[in-house]
């Protein structure tokens, strides 16, 4: 089995590279390949992102948010993570295993002293009913990675405030609040491994899994510069492309509503591939015009702060809502309930 460390924390750019290498790599062996990404939320596929993340929060506190190729739930990851990846030819027999690929993951956390960590249900791994690990796979052409995340040390707090995760999901599981849905490692092993920096950390896990004392020993997979390229060139086509994050979310419809000292605005909005496709517009505002072509030049706008105050900019909203600033509208727009 090759063995490949990323140095990027841009988690674009690192599932731009496995993207590319599931792809074009020569997979006669197995690669191994570790990440370690700055804080971020990864979408799954068919996700949709209004719904899944808190935008407001990801904004202030400069969380990346991307999506992935492969499918299953939203992630939030920090420097407190590491992210695995085996990326394999497919022989027939592994789509949905998950087991095949998480089995030698566990086994080294066993050997690290979280003895009790196991894979639990469809794909994640958990400790005693928390959850420190969510896993995915893409399986096409005859290739395939089988993906996952290793909480050691990531901030709890921050996953409750940055995403949405709904509450029938909580409620399902019997259990009150995220925090107690989820782990980190580190709690969990021997004492000798609980003050690893992340790095050390993978390296521990990336010794275990490839039976070596020394990963001087290990086999690295080469990136030449035509791959980094076209890596680059992935990265700003598919994961940095507000269009594949955002545009990919199915039908959201979403009403706000708030009121002013000028009379109450209520919005309700259709999104569809990241654009509104329909705006209703209801209130005792104090406006001249008819809301319908107010509504009418926001149609087929990004459903995102600088493309709609943008749109804005170029309607007189006064006509349309009396004395309520435009500054206003646009942060009823945008705003998360």
């Amino acid at each position: 089995m090759k063995y490949l460390v990323t140095k990027s924390h841009d988690i674009r750019y690192n599932l731009a590279l496995e993207t590319y290498l599931m792809e074009h790599a020569d997979l006669s062996e197995p690669i191994l390949y570790f990440y370690i990404n700055s804080p971020c939320i990864i979408l799954g596929r068919n996700q949709n992102a209004y719904e899944e993340v808190n935008l407001d929060y990801v904004k202030a506190h400069q969380i990346i948010v991307t999506r992935r190729t492969s499918g299953g739930g939203a992630v939030f990851d920090d420097l407190g993570n590491v992210s695995f990846s085996f990326i394999t030819q497919d022989d027939g027999h592994s789509s949905g295993n998950f087991r095949k690929f998480t089995d030698p993951v566990i086994q080294a956390l066993h050997e690290m002293g979280a003895t009790a960590a196991e894979l639990s249900g469809r794909n994640d791994l958990q400790i005693n009913g928390q959850k420190f690990s969510g896993n995915a796979m893409r399986v096409e052409h005859g290739r395939m990675f089988s993906h996952g995340t290793l909480m050691y040390d990531v901030d709890l707090d921050v996953i409750g405030q940055a995403l949405n995760v709904p509450a029938d999901k909580i409620a399902s599981k019997g259990i009150k609040s995220v925090h107690s849905r989820v782990t980190n490692l580190k709690p969990h092993f021997a004492p000798e491994f609980q003050n690893l920096t992340i790095e050390e950390f993978r390296d521990t896990l990336a010794k275990k899994i490839l039976g070596l004392t020394d990963l001087k020993d290990a086999r690295p997979y080469e990136l030449d510069q035509a791959t980094l390229q076209a890596v680059d060139q992935l990265n700003q086509a598919v994961y940095s492309n507000w269009d594949w994050v955002y545009g990919k979310s199915p039908v959201s419809k979403i009403q706000h509503r708030q009121h002013f000292d000028q009379g109450t605005v209520d919005f309700r909005l259709e999104i569809n591939d990241g654009r509104i496709t329909d705006l209703q517009i209801y209130g005792d505002f104090l406006g001249q015009g008819d809301v319908n072509e107010f509504a009418e030049q926001l149609r087929g706008v990004r459903y995102q702060e600088n493309e709609l105050a943008d749109a804005l900019s170029r309607i007189d909203t006064e006509y349309y809502f009396g004395k309520i600033a435009p500054a206003d509208l646009l942060a009823l727009l945008l705003r998360q309930e």
